[in-house]
């Protein structure tokens, strides 16, 4: 006969299994005191690094500061009256410089490609702005409404012509065969 095998421990405790799940967790332990060492390292690399951007940022806003200041006292000193008549003659200067650098050549060329063959330039004169392009003043004369209808359509179309407007019309005279058209258009040389 068989006899059955019944397993005692006669020990007070149970013997278990602990050292891997011990060793695990110590493990993970170092693992989580290292992520946290790098944690504060980087905060503190990151607060030094804030702090020097904010040492920057005062430095330039003081730059700022002192340059507005600057800029301040410039401006005082050209609103005096006594420097009017110099700014007046130097914006005047500058005004004449930018009409001499206008190229006629070159403005007659470029109207010339949008120009129909059939409307005539009667007088062209060029007003220098400021800050913008050239405009251009014209009267055109055509024999018929539609030549230049069509010339405003080119000048419309054109990289060079914009800001097209018909200031006034006058319809053919005895004396003045024509249909005449004055005309304002913004014209984009580089000056």
């Amino acid at each position: 006969m068989k006899t059955a095998r019944i397993p005692l421990n006669l020990a007070s405790e149970p013997f278990r299994r602990d050292r891997p799940l011990l060793a695990g967790s110590a493990v993970a332990a170092v693992l989580l005191v290292a992520l946290l060492a790098m944690q504060v390292m980087t905060i503190l690399r990151e607060r030094e690094a804030a702090a020097e951007a904010r040492a920057t940022m005062a430095g330039l806003n003081r730059e700022i500061a002192e340059v507005n200041r600057k800029i301040a006292a410039l401006e005082g000193e050209l609103r005096k009256p006594a420097n009017a008549a110099v700014i007046e003659r130097s914006a005047f200067l500058n005004v004449l410089l930018k009409r001499k650098g206008v190229s006629w050549t070159r403005l007659f060329s470029d109207l010339e490609a949008v120009f129909p063959h059939d409307v005539r330039l009667v007088t062209i004169r060029p007003a220098v702005t400021v800050a913008g392009p050239v405009q251009l003043e014209m009267v055109v004369g055509a024999q018929a409404p539609s030549p230049v209808i069509e010339l405003l359509r080119k000048l419309e179309g054109s990289k060079l012509f914009s800001g097209t407007e018909v200031l006034s019309s006058a319809p053919p005279t005895q004396n003045d065969p024509l249909y005449r058209y004055r005309l304002s258009v913004d014209y984009a040389q580089q000056l």
